[in-house]
């Protein structure tokens, strides 16, 4: 099959991803093989590939928001062969730690995942383990729904993580694949948006999608805000963002890798009880929850469809910023 690995971690400029052709993967006990129908392409996916995440596997295969049809199955599993399925980011958990017995699977530390430990999407076949694949919802096709398996997915927990209160004011900054998913799911809860972002596009996306304002990546907003995300992986904007929050609100940092943040002013940025949360990973309650929501609330997912052939474009493409929403490879 035809497949895409990090040959060479750097700058995506310096073509770290190299083709190839390998054997078509075997299912073991617990997985299932799918053909990819369709694998969207993250920012993960280019952190990987740079080298700002250690390697984790050698000439790994990058994706992990893979839309597949269950081709084949090993022993103990129930999924049936044609059901079509996601594969998302979390791949293992060991079940047995502090924070799995505690409902947070998200920090254990047996954890892997797809497409850094393990070979992903960027391929014409993978295989993931059947307890960690999902179900889909209907009403989408194959390229909408591989942006909800992990921009979705992250956008999601990044938004329960902001403590958004009811029919609050939410500032979001960079309005790539997630935040323009995440967006969606605030303005069906009551939410009033603000986007900060440095991308025309962007800003025209998050306006017709129902947001209140649109703005530069650093600019103020037009009210205090009671919660933020932060989407872009830029630390520059910790202090923006901060700075725009009212009284007791919540930032919530929804990326893998960010840049590293300048010096805080307490007075400015953290006092009268202002807080800064990461976000890591996701749990499969999570999943569950955010794709049985874009099943009772029809998300606009916005696409650029890529062939995989080229999946090394659409990389270099969201590097430079030249589409708003979520790049989708289709074999």
């Amino acid at each position: 099959m035809t497949a895409w690995r990090v040959r060479r971690p750097g700058p995506i400029d310096s073509g770290p991803l190299e083709r190839a052709r390998v054997p078509v993967p075997a299912p073991a006990a617990g997985e299932l093989l799918v053909r990819v129908r369709a694998c969207g392409v993250c920012r993960t996916d280019l952190h990987v590939s740079e080298g700002d995440l250690p390697v984790h596997r050698p000439a790994v295969v990058p994706g992990h928001e893979v839309v597949g049809e269950v081709v084949a199955a090993g022993p103990a599993t129930r999924t049936a062969i044609g059901a079509r399925v996601g594969v998302a980011w979390l791949r293992h958990t060991c079940g047995q730690c502090r924070y799995c017995k505690r409902g947070a699977e998200n920090l254990c530390p047996d954890s892997a995942y797809t497409g850094w430990d393990a070979d992903g999407g960027y391929a014409e076949f993978a295989v993931a383990p059947e307890d960690y694949v999902h179900p889909l919802p209907a009403g989408y096709s194959d390229a909408e729904l591989a942006p909800l398996l992990c921009a979705g997915i992250i956008g999601y927990r990044a938004l329960q993580r902001a403590a958004l209160p009811a029919g609050g004011r939410l500032g979001i900054y960079g309005f790539g694949g997630s935040a323009h998913l995440a967006a969606q799911v605030a303005l069906a809860r009551g939410a009033e948006v603000h986007v900060m972002t440095r991308d025309r596009d962007a800003r025209e996306l998050a306006l017709a999608l129902g947001a209140a304002s649109a703005q530069g990546a650093a600019d103020p907003p037009p009210v205090a805000l009671d919660s933020a995300i932060l989407f872009a992986p830029v630390g520059d904007l910790v202090l923006p963002a901060l700075a725009a929050l009212d009284r007791g609100g919540v930032l919530s940092i929804a990326g893998i890798h960010l840049s590293d943040i300048p010096p805080l002013n307490y007075q400015r940025h953290l006092f009268q009880e202002r807080e800064i949360r990461s976000v890591t990973a996701n749990t499969r309650a999570d999943a569950r929850e955010f794709l049985d929501f874009a099943g009772e609330h029809r998300l606009e997912v916005t696409v650029h469809p890529y062939p995989l052939d080229t999946a090394d474009r659409a990389l270099s493409d969201l590097a430079h910023g030249k589409f708003a929403g979520a790049a989708v490879l289709v074999p």
